[in-house]
C-alpha cells in the first residue's frame, strides 16, 4: 500500500496499492490537469530525488516551510508558535525528517490546519510525524479530503486550535475558507490568511475563486471575506506564499475590496 501524493496539487491521496485514476482537486474548475493527465509521487520518490523543505523565519515567532524544488502549488505552509503550542497552518506536499527535527526544536506541532483543500498536503502523514495530532478541517470542505483517518477532526464555529491561534470561517474562495489569527511578538494581531486573499506586487490584494484560471469572486463573495476578516482587528497578513502585508492590514484589505468591486460592477465601463 502506497501514500500517494499528486504532483500537481502536492496533496494526499487514498492508501492503496495503485494509484488513483484521477485528482478530484485538480479536476475541479479551481484548479487543473496538465496535458499529460494525472501524475503521482510518494514521500520516498521526493527524498530520493533531492527534494527538502526550507524553513525561514517571516517574524519571530512566525515560520515559513516551503518544498524546494517545487512540487505542487508550491505554497508556504507556516509554523505559527505560541508559549501553549504551536499550529501548523497550511500544509507541505511531503514529510521531511530533517525538517520534523527542526520544527521539533521550535516547540513541535500541537495541531494542523489548511485554510482550504488546495492546502491540504499530506497532512495526515504530517499528524502522524508528531504522533497522531489533531487535523482541523472546515466541515463544509471535509469532502475534499483524499486521504481520511482518525486524526481529522471537523469543526464549524470559530475556535482555538491551539490556546492563544483564533480560527474562523469566511467563505469564497471554498465555503469552508479559513483564516486564523495570531498574536505576534510586538502584541500585534496578525491574520494568516491562505488565499482568501492574495498579496500581489502593487502593495494590495486580490481576491479570486480560481488563481490559476482566474476566475472572479462576485461582489458578495467579496464582501463576505472581508466581513469575516473583520471580525479581528488584525494589523498584519500572509497570503498561502507568504505575501504579507507589513502595516494597516486592514485598511489595504478594504481599499483593495473597494477598488475590486468597482471594477466587476462596471463602475469604471467609462474607461473601457
Amino acid at each position: 500500500m502506497t501514500e500517494w501524493i499528486c504532483r500537481t496539487c502536492g496533496v494526499e491521496q487514498a492508501v492503496t496499492a495503485d494509484p488513483p485514476q484521477a485528482c478530484a482537486i485538480c479536476t475541479d474548475e479551481r484548479q487543473y490537469v496538465l496535458p499529460g493527465g494525472p501524475s503521482w509521487t510518494t514521500t520516498d520518490e521526493l527524498l530520493a530525488g533531492g527534494y527538502r523543505l526550507s524553513l525561514t523565519e517571516l517574524e519571530p515567532g512566525l515560520w515559513g516551510l516551503r518544498i524546494e524544488p517545487k512540487v505542487g502549488i508550491g505554497q508556504c505552509a507556516l509554523l505559527a508558535r505560541t508559549p501553549t503550542g504551536n499550529l501548523l497552518f497550511d500544509v507541505p506536499p511531503m514529510v521531511d525528517p530533517d525538517a520534523v527535527n527542526a520544527l521539533q526544536e521550535l516547540g513541535g506541532v500541537a495541531a494542523i490546519m489548511a485554510s482550504h483543500p488546495h492546502m491540504y498536503g499530506s497532512q495526515v502523514a504530517w499528524s502522524r510525524a508528531f504522533g497522531g495530532i489533531p487535523v482541523y478541517v472546515a466541515a463544509r470542505d471535509v469532502g475534499w479530503v483524499q486521504r481520511t483517518d482518525p486524526v481529522i477532526v471537523t469543526w464549524q464555529q470559530p475556535f482555538d486550535p491551539v490556546p492563544g491561534i483564533r480560527a474562523s470561517q469566511v467563505g469564497g474562495h471554498f465555503p469552508g475558507q479559513t483564516i486564523a489569527s495570531w498574536t505576534g511578538a510586538d502584541g500585534a494581531e496578525v491574520l494568516l490568511a491562505g488565499d482568501a486573499c492574495s498579496v500581489r506586487p502593487d502593495g494590495n490584494v486580490t481576491f479570486l475563486r480560481s488563481y490559476p484560471n482566474i476566475i472572479p469572486l462576485s461582489p458578495r463573495g467579496v464582501r463576505q471575506i472581508v466581513a469575516g476578516f473583520d471580525e479581528y482587528r488584525y494589523q498584519r497578513l500572509y497570503d498561502n506564499f507568504a505575501g504579507r502585508l507589513a502595516a494597516d492590514a486592514a485598511a489595504t484589505v478594504h481599499f483593495s475590496a473597494d477598488r475590486y468591486v468597482a471594477w466587476i460592477t462596471g463602475e469604471h465601463d467609462d474607461l473601457l
